[in-house]
């Protein structure tokens, strides 16, 4: 019974080894790089969407295309003038191609109010062609939409929930024309990183040489890596591009913090170095107000009535304090920042002055 014990916690013991990842941060050159040639392609549609309840388009252009609709149904239509758009939007439908699709492949499409259509709850794209950058039709887009939201209007009042002028249609486009792919001339393939860097690029040809044990891969440039196909896997390319994009690398990154002042957002690298300094932060707020005061003339006087304001004006300073700063991990800067009792927004106007300083060894990019 006790070896039977034993003999069940060693295999537990062994498969929560095998579970856990043999390098801390890495990641797989998939996720780092892309395949030359196996790039996605953008289709793009101008199309009609029909059965909306009274929220589609006022414009001319939608009575047009609703005319020539009818005609091409053979239903004869003598006067523009006799239709109405109220129940029909003309949208703009896209979706993206993957690579290595081939025709009969179902594709998730987007479709976005053109005009002034109030809400796509409800319709249904009619028969729409999906071009190319060439002019081509690759895809036909049709069915019904998924707007995830609603609008309720009525007595002047109305409720709307998410955006209703966008919808999506599920596996709604179907691959009419394939576009061929080529990822290889038949002896080697070229990998392309998301996130050009001389560092990641070495990275990953070291990593693939030592994989196959030859020198496959050679790096072109911080953003291509020049993959050779061994002659003895040649005749299997599929397996062979699942072993180099299954091999695990630990990417470099730049030091960079990250600021979105709309929304108050702050992202900071793992790199991000914060050299010794002393920080002192206080919020300055300035409120004016204006008070009207009314002068009225005397009784049976031809004077006028003069209405004059008066105007108050109130500063108002925090207390700030110097505070030491520093910091060279990224649970260091959160620390130290986290000190200072600052607010969001007050901390990107620190990390602008810190990169003024000098003190901040990081890019701030602002979105």
């Amino acid at each position: 019974m006790h070896q039977r014990t034993f003999r069940l916690l060693c295999a537990c013991a062994l498969c929560c080894g095998l579970l856990v990842p043999a390098t801390a941060g890495a990641s797989r050159i998939k996720d780092l790089c892309t395949v030359q040639g196996a790039q996605e392609n953008a289709l793009t549609g101008v199309g009609l969407v029909v059965g909306l309840a009274g929220t589609g388009d006022g414009n001319d252009d939608a009575l047009r295309r609703q005319q020539r609709l009818l005609e091409r149904l053979e239903i004869d239509v003598d006067q523009v003038g006799g239709l109405n758009s109220d129940n029909i939007a003309v949208v703009v439908v896209d979706a993206m191609y993957p690579p290595f699709a081939k025709q009969g492949t179902r594709l998730d499409v987007r479709v976005n109010a053109l005009y002034d259509c109030e809400s796509l709850e409800g319709g249904t794209l009619l028969q729409t062609m999906l071009y190319g950058i060439d002019g081509e039709v690759y895809a036909v887009a049709q069915g019904p939409l998924s707007v995830g939201g609603f609008s309720a209007r009525g007595g002047g009042a109305g409720v709307t929930q998410n955006h209703v002028t966008v919808a999506r249609i599920p596996m709604g486009a179907t691959i009419e024309r394939e576009i061929p792919s080529t990822i290889t001339d038949g002896e080697r393939v070229t990998l392309q990183l998301k996130r050009p860097d001389f560092i990641t690029a070495n990275t990953i040809q070291v990593a693939i040489n030592d994989q196959f044990k030859d020198e496959v891969a050679s790096a072109l440039g911080p953003g291509t890596i020049n993959v050779r196909i061994p002659q003895d896997r040649q005749h299997d390319l599929v397996a062979f591009m699942a072993s180099v994009q299954n091999i695990s690398v630990e990417p470099d990154f730049p030091a960079r913090v990250v600021i979105n002042e709309r929304t108050g957002t702050l992202v900071i690298g793992g790199d991000v170095v914060i050299r010794p300094c002393q920080v002192a932060h206080g919020n300055l707020t300035l409120e004016v107000a204006t008070t009207p005061v009314v002068s009225q003339p005397a009784p049976f006087s031809e004077g006028e009535t003069v209405v004059t304001g008066v105007t108050d004006m109130r500063v108002t300073q925090d207390e700030g304090y110097l505070m030491p700063v520093q910091g060279t991990s990224a649970s260091d800067v959160a620390m130290a920042l986290n000190a200072l009792k600052v607010t969001p927004r007050d901390m990107i106007s620190i990390f602008q002055a810190l990169r003024e300083a000098g003190a901040l060894d990081a890019d701030v990019e602002i979105m």
